[in-house]
C-alpha cells in the first residue's frame, strides 16, 4: 500500500509539472505558397539578392534565412559556405550556436514556473540563492591591482529585475565597463561558452558575491541575469535545466535539434564560427570562450543567458508558439494572458531608445519605432546571438523572420538590417 500511494504522489507531481493540452490547436510550421498567407513570391525573391550579394562582397561566408506568415513558412533558403576551410555549402538545416537567443527561452522556462505560483516575480532572489543576501554596489575601483570598495545595496534584487537587465549585474567579458571585466575575470565568473567542468550554479555562485554596477533596478545593464534565471529553474523545478527545457519545452514544440550540447549524430552539421582573415574565411581561435563548445568538454554548463544550439525552423516553431498567444500543436506552453504580461514594458525609459523597450523575454518595438521605417509594426519582438543569429515576430501582421549566420569581426555586414526591410515588403494582401 506505501508503495502504491507513493507511485500515486509521483504520477500527481509528474502530471502537475507536465505541458496540459490545450482547447486550441495549431499546427507546427509547415511550408505554403507566399501567396496563399499574402505575400508576394516576387517580392520576397529580393532576399535571394541581398544575401547573394553580401557573400560576393565578402560580407559573410554563408547564412540561412526564413520568413514564415500565419503559420505557413513562405520563404526558406540557405546561401553560401557552412565552412569554407572544409568546403562544406550551408544547408538548411544547418545547427548555430544561438547564444543570447537562449535568454527567452529561458525567460519562458521562468515564466512557466510562475505560471504554477511557485514565486513572485518581486521576490528577492536571494529567497532562492542565499548567496544573493545584501547585495553591495560597486564604490571605488584600483586599477592597478584590481581592489575595489563596495557600499550596500538599498534593496535585495528581484527575480524581475534579473530577467529585464535591471539588477545591476554585469556581463565579464563583453561587459562595457572594464572594471567589471576584471572583477569578474579574477573571480573566476564563467561568461559564455566553456568545456571546462564547472556548473552553472557553481558559476552563479561566484557571480553573487561580486559588486553592481548600480542599485537594482536603477539602471539597464546588460547582464548575466538569465545564467542566474536558469540555475533559479533547477532550484524551483528539481530538475537539471537542460532536461527541464527538453521535457518542457523542447520536446512539447517539436524543436529536436536544440540542446545544450550536440547529440554525437548532430555534431557535424554545427556550423564553426568563422572570421575573415586575409580576405578568407576561417575558424575563429579560441579567446575567452571555446569555439569546441558545444561538442566536446565537460558538458556540464548549462547557461541560460547563451548556451544553446539551434536551428532557424526550431526557433521558429518556438517564436510561433508567441505568436499563438502560447500554443502550439494543441500543447499549451504559457497561457494568453501571461504573454500579455511577459510583452509589456518593464523598463520605460532606461533603454534609452525610444523606438523600443524591453519586455520580460524580448526587445519590443514602439510605435516610434515602427514610425521609424524598417523594423515591422508596433509590437514586434525580437533579439540576437553573439556570433550573428538574429530573429523577430510581428504579432499584428503574423510575420516572423530568422537570419542566422556564424561570424564574428565581420564589421561590414548589414544584412540583419536589410533583412527585416525585406521581409516586410514581401507582404503583400
Amino acid at each position: 500500500m506505501k508503495h502504491l500511494f507513493t507511485g500515486i504522489c509521483l504520477l500527481l507531481v509528474f502530471t502537475a509539472a507536465a505541458q496540459t493540452p490545450s482547447i486550441k490547436k495549431s499546427p507546427p510550421l509547415s511550408e505554403a505558397k507566399p501567396e496563399s498567407v499574402g505575400m508576394s513570391a516576387q517580392r520576397l525573391a529580393r532576399i535571394d539578392s541581398m544575401c547573394l550579394q553580401a557573400i560576393a562582397q565578402n560580407e559573410v561566408p554563408g547564412m540561412v534565412a526564413l520568413v514564415a506568415r500565419h503559420g505557413k513558412i513562405v520563404y526558406y533558403k540557405a546561401f553560401g559556405m557552412a565552412d569554407n576551410a572544409a568546403g562544406r555549402m550551408m544547408k538548411r538545416d544547418d545547427i548555430f550556436r544561438i547564444a543570447s537567443q537562449t535568454k527567452a527561452i529561458t525567460a519562458t522556462a521562468v515564466m512557466m514556473l510562475w505560471e504554477e505560483g511557485k514565486f513572485s516575480l518581486d521576490d528577492p532572489i536571494s529567497n532562492f540563492i542565499p548567496e544573493f543576501k545584501n547585495p553591495q554596489v560597486l564604490k571605488t575601483f584600483q586599477f592597478s591591482d584590481t581592489t575595489y570598495t563596495t557600499e550596500p545595496a538599498k534593496d535585495e534584487i528581484t527575480i524581475r529585475q534579473l530577467l529585464t537587465h535591471t539588477s545591476g549585474l554585469g556581463y565579464g567579458a563583453i561587459d562595457g565597463d572594464e572594471r567589471f571585466k576584471m572583477i569578474y575575470r579574477k573571480a573566476g565568473v564563467t561568461d559564455l561558452f566553456t568545456t571546462d567542468t564547472i556548473s552553472i550554479g557553481e558559476s552563479v555562485k561566484k557571480l553573487a558575491r561580486l559588486p553592481l554596477h548600480h542599485q537594482p533596478g536603477e539602471k539597464f545593464t546588460y547582464s548575466e541575469g538569465l545564467d542566474v534565471m536558469g540555475y533559479l529553474v533547477e532550484i524551483v523545478s528539481g530538475m537539471p535545466f537542460d532536461r527541464f527545457l527538453k521535457t518542457r519545452i523542447f520536446d512539447p514544440l517539436g524543436m529536436k535539434d536544440t540542446w545544450f550540447y550536440l547529440p554525437d549524430d548532430k555534431a557535424a552539421r554545427l556550423v564553426p564560427v568563422q572570421r575573415s582573415e586575409k580576405g578568407a574565411w576561417a575558424h575563429y581561435p579560441a579567446t575567452f570562450y571555446d569555439p569546441a563548445y558545444p561538442v566536446s568538454g565537460a558538458k556540464r554548463f548549462f547557461s541560460g543567458g547563451a548556451g544553446l544550439s539551434s536551428t532557424v525552423l526550431d526557433y521558429a516553431n518556438f517564436l510561433q508558439m508567441y505568436l499563438n498567444g502560447g500554443e502550439l500543436n494543441g500543447v499549451r506552453i504559457l497561457s494568453r494572458t501571461t504573454i500579455q504580461s511577459i510583452m509589456g514594458n518593464q523598463t520605460k525609459d532606461l533603454v534609452g531608445d525610444p523606438g523600443s523597450f524591453y519586455c520580460l523575454a524580448f526587445s519590443v518595438l514602439t510605435p516610434a519605432g515602427q514610425d521609424a521605417g524598417g523594423r515591422s509594426s508596433a509590437g514586434t519582438f525580437g533579439w540576437g546571438g553573439y556570433f550573428n543569429t538574429s530573429y523577430f515576430a510581428d504579432p499584428k501582421e503574423g510575420v516572423i523572420g530568422l537570419l542566422f549566420k556564424q561570424t564574428q569581426q565581420t564589421y561590414s555586414d548589414d544584412t540583419g538590417r536589410k533583412f527585416r526591410v525585406l521581409a516586410g515588403q514581401g507582404i503583400d494582401d
